[in-house]
């Protein structure tokens, strides 16, 4: 990677994550603005006192965009991480463990890729009575196939290499070669992996309380508000779901720009693809 480009991929990743951290202290201290009602200014357009404009019940829509994704991003970096360690453990348990152990994982894997995520996702959240943890385990137990899959993949070809059997043939374990010669090869790739599933992982969570099956409505949460502005649309009220949803688009786009550019940081091959 060229000097200018490793540049340009720092600033990305810094200015993402500085952006997403701002985004996620200033929702948890506008929580409680998010939920003041106030019927003097109810159904303000947007102006220079309230950026967002006000609802139906008089609240700031900004208050209660920037709470709404602090709970989303927050969400996201927690189901993430969960989703991101069982893919760990499952891609070198599948490589490293056997035949048998890869069979198993390798079905686990096409039977949750082969059933449709949302609605598997739906299913999990509503058996576990909704709210926050039925959208946390929903997410967290769906997202880690395609990353497990990636990982199992490198440590595959990470067996095969010399200083890996020659390891073995010395007399250690698996388990000890493997965290001795294959983890610090793949972190890298974990941690990419691991920044990757959170757009995937707010999206989802976003999309399931939409239609009613994830987070409580009493919550100021990216999905809840994006639910009650559908029915004031038609009379007008724009802004109710415009800024909401732009702002979601925006944190999702620089979750996905900060995974890239750690990607090209850690594999410089990689920014020429």
């Amino acid at each position: 990677m060229r000097n200018n480009e490793r540049k340009k991929a720092v600033f990305l990743f810094l200015g993402a994550v500085l952006f997403l951290t701002a985004v996620t202290a200033a929702g948890i201290f506008c929580r409680q603005e998010a939920l003041v009602t106030d019927f003097s200014r109810r159904n303000l357009a947007p102006c220079p006192e309230y950026w967002f404009g006000t609802d139906w019940m008089g609240r700031d829509m900004l208050a209660r965009t920037l709470a709404g994704l602090s709970m989303s991003i927050r969400i996201g970096l927690f189901t993430a991480g969960i989703s991101a360690c069982i893919a760990l453990v499952l891609g070198v348990t599948a490589a490293v463990m056997g035949k048998m152990a890869d069979r198993v994982i390798s079905f686990l894997i096409d039977t949750i890729m082969g059933i449709p995520h949302l609605l598997l996702l739906i299913l999990v959240s509503y058996a576990l009575g909704k709210g926050f943890r039925g959208v946390a385990v929903g997410v967290a137990l769906t997202h880690w196939p395609s990353l497990t899959r990636v990982i199992r993949g490198e440590v595959l070809q990470l067996k095969n290499s010399e200083f890996y059997q020659i390891s073995r043939k010395l007399g250690w374990g698996r388990g000890r070669a493997a965290l001795r010669h294959m983890l610090p090869h793949i972190l890298p790739q974990f941690m990419v992996g691991l920044i990757l599933l959170f757009p995937h992982a707010i999206l989802h969570e976003s999309s399931i309380t939409f239609l009613g099956f994830g987070l409580s409505s009493q919550q100021p949460a990216i999905g809840v508000i994006l639910s009650e502005s559908m029915r004031y649309l038609i009379t007008g009220q724009w802004w109710l779901a415009l800024f909401p949803g732009l702002m979601l688009v925006v944190t999702v786009l620089l979750f996905d720009a900060a995974g890239n550019s750690l990607r090209k940081l850690l594999d410089p091959a990689s920014a020429h693809e």
